[in-house]
């Protein structure tokens, strides 16, 4: 008596190639729909990774991922970064912390997206919301201004802010792409508070 084949592959018998590949395309299609949807789940705008998700908003008890500072309490731009593993952003109070984060040699934990604050869109002493994307972002190092952390760089989305900022505080407009990790530099930077 004959054995049954255990698979149906045409190796052993089974169904024809014929028959089996309408089944193959259909899970195939599944398996890229399902990938599909999956890259999109966390929605528009960002860095350009595929995954992004939207910026949140800064709230009395946001707290630096850093050093514990409360961003409410201190002027100039913030930042707030996802970790591509996290559902909550990282919160920096100070642009210089979250480019420090990014621009680090040994930073291996994937970045899903960065945002920064437009200081054209809001107060100075006070900024509220107008979140954009770290990497497209226009950036004044070396003005007159200063953040949380002490001296800082200012953040916009267009060039046009950045220059008129730069022309009454001073500094130089720079691009993501320009910034290096010395100039980010955290070292000593606590003795910039004046009020830890």
């Amino acid at each position: 008596q004959a054995v049954k084949p255990v698979c149906n592959c045409r190796r052993h018998g089974g169904m024809p190639a014929a028959a089996g590949s309408g089944r193959r395309r259909f899970l195939g299609s599944a398996a890229i729909a399902a990938i599909a949807v999956l890259a999109g789940c966390d929605g528009p705008g960002g860095s350009g990774s595929g995954s992004t998700r939207a910026p949140r908003e800064i709230e009395a008890s946001t707290s630096c991922e850093l050093d514990g500072m409360l961003l409410a309490d201190y002027p100039g731009p913030k930042g707030q970064l996802f970790y591509a593993d996290a559902t909550e952003p990282a919160f920096f109070c100070d642009t210089v912390e979250l480019l420090n984060m990014l621009l680090r040699p040994e930073q291996v934990r994937k970045v899903a997206a960065a945002y920064v604050q437009d200081m054209g869109q809001t107060d100075w002493d006070q900024p509220h919301g107008h979140w954009i994307d770290a990497r497209a972002a226009f950036y004044v190092r070396g003005s007159r201004r200063n953040g949380s952390m002490g001296p800082t760089l200012a953040t916009f989305s267009g060039e046009t802010e950045a220059r008129a900022f730069a022309g009454q505080y001073g500094g130089t407009v720079l691009r993501f792409e320009d910034i290096k990790p010395e100039m980010v530099d955290l070292s000593g930077g606590a003795r910039f508070d004046q009020r830890m």
